[in-house]
């Protein structure tokens, strides 16, 4: 005789919700068990290493890190120094937005600049004009300098391939080189900081997020963003599918037609690299509405430093890209 199992009583997500006297079970919804794997793994990285930073651009992702890392700490301060490459082709409005909070915070911000590297000649600039990928010495300088022993970035496995073959540690070597064949098995949310000296290891809190999960907690949580991410009006021209937008790094060339238009910008690099996206998105619950319908992901439909070969990305890792 067969046993027929009955489906489980529905619960709540928060028992708060329930009516007054009745009993409820609590579940975590999708951005709560999220948010509780990112602080989880917030703490780990407190308690294994002694020197950790946390990438700091004033880009999406890295704010949401950086609350995430408020909340796990709170009421001390996060024990990561911030850390920001800055290539000089960053955006105004994110620049601003990074010093408004670092200061609002009190946090300490360390600040690698490509263009100290250019001016003494340690770096040249590229043909195409873009200097995202000549961020990868000054950042292993100022890892080097800082004795870092563990760099907190806000990278993703939805964002694009190779970083979908990331562990959430993932050792780097004396070189600050990422070498695939060395990740190591993270079963049971165990994870692995031991590195030899001179090596570190480069921590993504948000692996598991997509963009979609990011947006939704930034609505939820009413997390600041800079205003670029929400649709705007800029100029803007039309290079290889994308819209740039004109701006000291970044010119049209001959028969590239300047106009005004109505955009946001997915995710924030370089101004000569980093493109905006149509949009009348104004406010998080619009932009969710857009990111939902889209069948691009944020860095293939605007980066055209990812376009520069089908492994771009991954050969940048290799070399100490985070």
């Amino acid at each position: 005789m067969s046993t027929v199992i009955a489906p489980p009583e529905p619960i709540t997500t928060r028992p708060d919700h329930a009516p007054e006297g009745e009993r409820t079970a609590y579940r975590l919804d999708l951005l709560d068990r999220l948010e509780s794997e990112a602080i989880h793994i917030l703490r780990e990285v407190a308690g294994q290493f002694e020197r950790p930073a946390l990438l700091f651009s004033g880009g999406k992702d890295s704010v949401v890190m950086l609350e995430l890392a408020v909340r796990a700490f709170y009421p001390a301060p996060p024990p990561s120094t911030l850390l920001h490459v800055d290539t000089g082709h960053n955006f105004p409005e994110v620049l601003a937005f990074r010093d408004e909070t670092v200061q609002r915070l009190g946090a300490r911000l360390v600040v690698a600049s490509v263009q100290d590297y250019l001016d003494d000649g340690r770096l040249r600039e590229r043909p195409d004009g873009t200097r995202n990928p000549l961020q990868t010495v000054p950042l292993l300088d100022a890892i080097a300098a800082g004795r870092f022993d563990a760099v907190l970035g806000g990278g993703r496995r939805d964002e694009e391939k190779a970083r979908a073959k990331e562990r959430i540690f993932s050792i780097r070597d004396a070189f600050g080189a990422w070498d695939p064949r060395r990740q190591r098995p993270e079963l049971w949310d165990l994870y692995n900081g031991r590195h030899a000296p001179g090596e570190h290891v480069r921590v993504f809190p948000l692996s598991n997020w997509t963009e979609l999960d990011v947006w939704r907690y930034i609505e939820r949580e009413r997390i600041a963003l800079p205003e670029l991410y929400y649709a705007h009006e800029r100029e803007v021209f039309e290079r290889d599918g994308m819209l740039v937008a004109v701006g000291p790094w970044s010119q049209p060339r001959r028969g590239e037609a300047v106009e005004v238009r109505r955009v946001r910008y997915r995710t924030v690099g370089d101004m000569s690299c980093t493109a905006a996206v149509p949009s009348d998105a104004g406010d998080a619950a619009a932009v969710i509405r857009e990111v939902a319908g889209s069948r691009l992901t944020e860095r293939g439909a605007t980066r055209a430093d990812d376009r520069l070969s089908e492994a771009a990305m991954e050969d940048r890792k290799k070399e100490g890209y985070f």
